[in-house]
């Protein structure tokens, strides 16, 4: 696990500070210097240009990934590489002039209850392209084994531009139809530095010459554009149905909400960025033995760093809410069912990778599909009765039962499941942690209130996880931690 451990930490150290500049733009900025109408509606493009970005990529991110290490020659990584570079233009020209040619209708359709939002239909498309791209380039340097850079790109450096641009709106020096403008331009250049970065480290050589395994990769590819639509669609498919059924107003309180508990998904985020092309070498290579070791100590991994990060926000969450503008904190249920989803999805390791790098994708992209089905079906039930309340009840639900049925399906093809007793003690400590802590209150302002309970948390959680060794590797973190601080 050594370059796994040492990029991952990397990793999330870059991805936490991106979280929480995009904390600040997002409990501060946005509800502050932007109207609900166009704070939905910038949560709205993005979710619905993420929920396009795999049909635009037309999955070559993924393909890049589970084939890369099976070309031994420089000629043909480049034949291979080459068409990475040139496959996506296969669904993006297609689509733009679908568009051009379909303007009225599906602009209309889109904007049936919110008419703002037809304006910005093209800024949609546009920021799709952008971010299947920079998903090519960053996949690019990730088999390179180097994502540190591609994932400071990826977590903070649009985070910064936001904030930014925000702040030149609060100053008057532009409108909020610039800052829209703005921020789609922040995504492009992301996208050129990617490549920039991608291509400084490997070169491409345009090869337009057939290679061995065409037919493989390019069937994996139109499939896994399946996996990575099913992924994105229930990561971002509430937000964008919210804005098909309730005001707009209504996504950015939504928002707000999954902000909040998308913090807890950010282990998971950055473990992907590495671990995902060594899992890919582990089955290329049909090491098993070591597959089991690498699924059972990301799962334990995650478990405890994302138990740590779901009890520091559900512990301090009424405290928290105290410090945003009222009308944004109605989204208490919505960040414990959105929290609950996205520990089990650190829960269950690098099965993602497990399952998408391996021949057994196909059943999984059906179940996928299913599953897909279910979650927009969910979302039409329970919106209009239960509102955004109701897009957090579909979502848990279908994020949950797509996990059992991930779970059960490595066990089955694998036979590797990534519980040991220590998920288990883990387990338990959550559970007292919560019973512990989460009724303490301090007569403070709620700031104070955070920074008191977190410190004691911190304490007793670190202390625990230590004392009892449940993993080593996040043992060693801790220990050079107090080493550090000077305990050691």
């Amino acid at each position: 696990m050594g370059v796994v451990v040492s990029q991952s930490i990397k990793n999330t150290v870059t991805t936490y500070l991106g979280f929480g500049i995009g904390a600040v733009n997002v409990l501060f900025l946005f509800t502050n210097f932007v109207s609900d109408t166009y704070f939905g509606l910038i949560t709205f493009m993005l979710s619905t240009a993420n929920i396009m970005m795999p049909l635009m990529a037309f999955g070559t991110n993924n393909t890049l990934i589970k084939f890369y290490t099976l070309f031994k020659t420089r000629q043909s990584q480049n034949s291979f590489l080459t068409l990475m570079l040139f496959l996506p233009l296969a669904i993006i020209i297609p689509l733009g002039l679908i568009g051009q040619f379909s303007f009225e209708v599906i602009s209309n359709w889109l904007s049936q209850k919110n008419a703002i939002i037809k304006d910005y239909y093209w800024l949609i498309y546009v920021s799709a392209i952008t971010f299947a791209y920079f998903e090519v380039f960053y996949a690019w340097s990730r088999v390179q084994m180097q994502s540190v850079w591609g994932n400071f790109l990826k977590e903070v450096f649009h985070r910064i531009g936001a904030t930014i641009l925000l702040f030149c709106l609060y100053f008057e020096w532009i409108n909020v139809e610039e800052l829209i403008d703005g921020i789609v331009g922040v995504y492009i250049l992301r996208m050129v530095l990617m490549a920039v970065y991608a291509f400084s480290l490997r070169q491409p050589v345009l090869k337009f010459q057939r290679f061995k395994n065409l037919s493989s990769v390019l069937k994996y590819t139109v499939l896994i554009i399946i996996a990575g639509s099913v992924a994105n669609i229930i990561l971002e498919i509430d937000k964008f149905m919210l804005g098909y059924y309730v005001d707009i107003e209504k996504v950015a309180y939504y928002g707000v909400a999954i902000y909040i508990a998308s913090v807890i998904g950010v282990p998971l985020r950055s473990l992907h960025q590495i671990i995902s092309p060594v899992t890919a070498k582990l089955l290329n290579e049909n090491n098993k033995v070591e597959l089991e070791k690498l699924y059972q100590k990301s799962s334990l991994n995650l478990f405890i760093i994302s138990g740590f990060i779901f009890l520091v926000i559900i512990l301090n969450i009424n405290e928290l809410y105290l410090l945003i503008p009222e009308k944004f904190s109605g989204g208490l249920v919505i960040v414990i069912l959105i929290g609950i989803s996205k520990l089990i999805d650190n829960l269950l390791g690098n099965s993602n990778a497990i399952l998408f790098n391996s021949d057994y994708y196909r059943m999984v992209l059906l179940l996928g599909v299913f599953l897909v089905i279910t979650t927009i079906g969910l979302n039409m039930i329970f919106i209009p009765i239960y509102g955004i309340n109701g897009s957090a009840f579909a979502t848990f639900i279908a994020v949950v039962a797509y996990n059992i049925v991930k779970i059960v399906f490595v066990k089955y093809a694998f036979k590797i499941t990534p519980f040991t007793l220590a998920t288990l003690k883990t387990t338990f400590l959550v559970i007292i942690s919560i019973a512990l802590f989460y009724f303490w209150e301090f007569p403070f302002h709620a700031i104070l209130n955070i920074g008191l309970k977190t410190i004691l948390f911190t304490v007793f959680y670190g202390f625990l996880v230590y004392v009892f060794n449940l993993s080593e590797d996040v043992s060693k973190i801790l220990e050079n931690i107090l080493r550090r601080l000077g305990f050691q």
